[in-house]
C-alpha cells in the first residue's frame, strides 16, 4: 500500500509502507497501530504504525508542525491534558493498550517519564526535587509522624538522591549544596536535575521533547552523553530538531513530515546515509524544513 501526498514546499511522493517496516532484534517497548490524532477538526497524525525497541534511543525528527511532539505525548497520554485532542487507534506498552479504560494514569506516567523542552524544576531544594515523587507515591516516608512510628526512611532518601543525581551525571556538581534552591542551578544543570527527578520514581521509559534546544553547546554535549548512558537501562524516545544530534545519539530514527505522516523509519545510519524517500533525503540535506 502507498499514499500519494502533495505538500507545500515538498515534492509529490508516494509513501511506501516498506519504508517504515523496521525489523529489529529483541522486544518492543511500544507497538503503535493506526494512530490518528485530531485537534478539533485538524488531523495532526495520520495512520501511524511503528514499533519502538526496548533499551535503545529512538529519535523523532521532522520539520515544525509535522506531529512528532504530538506523537511523543501519545506514548504516556499527555495529550489527555489538551481538551481539543482526540486519539484514535492503539498504543500498546508492554503489550497492553495504554488507552484502555482501566489504565491508571499516575502509574502509567511513573513508568513512562517525560522531560520537557524547558527545564521545569520545582521551586524547592535539589534534594526535595529528587525525593518529591517517591514521597508522593509512598515509597519513602519522612517527617515527624514517620519518626514517631519508627518508619522514617531518611537514609533511603539520601541513597536515592545520590543514586539519581549520579545517574543524571550531576552528583559531582551539586553534592555539597543539596539544600540549595534548584532554581539557582544553570539551565543545563536544571535539565539534568529534571532527568534525575524522572529517574527517582523508577521508570522504564524516558520521553524527551527537545531537551537540549535551550542549552549552550557544552550543556548540550552533557545531555547527549547522558542520553547514551541512559539507553543502557532505559528506553529513550527523543524529539529533536537537530539532525546532527539525532545522528550522534540515536539507534533508530523516525522521520515525520508535513501532514502528520510517518514517512521513513529505520537504523539511524541508513536513514541519514541512504534514505529511501526522496522527501526525507531533501529534508536531511536542507532543501526544505
Amino acid at each position: 500500500m502507498s499514499v500519494e501526498t502533495t505538500v507545500n514546499g515538498e515534492p509529490e511522493e508516494q509513501i511506501e509502507t516498506e519504508w517504515t517496516e523496521y525489523g529489529f532484534g529483541g522486544d518492543a517497548a511500544f507497538s503503535v497501530r493506526d494512530l490518528d490524532v485530531y485537534y478539533d477538526d485538524d488531523r495532526a497524525l495520520r495512520s501511524i504504525d511503528i514499533d519502538i525497541p526496548e533499551e535503545s534511543v529512538t529519535a523523532l525528527i521532522g520539520p515544525s508542525g509535522c506531529g512528532k511532539s504530538t506523537f511523543l505525548r501519545c506514548l504516556n497520554r499527555m495529550n489527555d491534558r489538551i481538551r481539543a485532542a482526540r486519539i484514535e487507534g492503539s498504543v500498546a506498552f508492554r503489550d497492553r493498550d495504554i488507552y484502555g479504560t482501566d489504565v491508571d494514569l499516575v502509574e502509567l506516567r511513573r513508568r513512562i517519564g517525560m522531560v520537557f523542552q524547558q527545564p521545569n524544576p520545582f521551586p524547592k531544594s535539589i534534594r526535595d526535587n529528587i525525593a518529591y515523587g517517591p514521597r508522593k507515591h509512598g515509597d519513602i516516608n519522612t517527617g515527624l509522624l514517620s519518626r514517631l512510628l519508627g518508619g522514617d526512611d531518611r537514609e533511603r532518601e539520601e541513597e536515592l538522591v545520590e543514586r539519581c543525581l549520579r545517574g543524571a551525571a550531576l552528583w559531582e556538581e551539586v553534592s555539597d549544596r543539596l539544600d540549595d534552591n534548584a532554581l539557582g542551578l544553570s539551565g543545563g544543570q536544571q535539565q539534568r536535575l529534571c532527568i534525575a527527578r524522572a529517574l527517582a520514581v523508577d521508570p522504564e521509559v524516558i520521553l524527551m521533547d527537545e531537551p537540549a534546544s535551550a542549552l549552550d553547546p557544552i550543556a548540550t554535549s552533557k545531555i547527549e552523553d547522558l542520553v547514551e548512558d541512559l539507553a543502557e537501562e532505559y528506553t529513550v524516545v527523543i524529539v529533536t530538531h537537530n539532525m546532527q544530534q539525532a545522528a550522534r545519539i540515536s539507534d533508530q530514527t523516525a522521520v515525520f513530515l508535513t501532514g502528520g505522516h510517518l514517512v521513513e523509519y529505520g537504523d539511524t545510519d541508513q536513514i541519514f546515509e541512504n534514505p529511501q524517500s526522496q522527501r526525507v533525503e531533501d529534508y536531511i540535506t536542507g532543501k526544505f524544513g
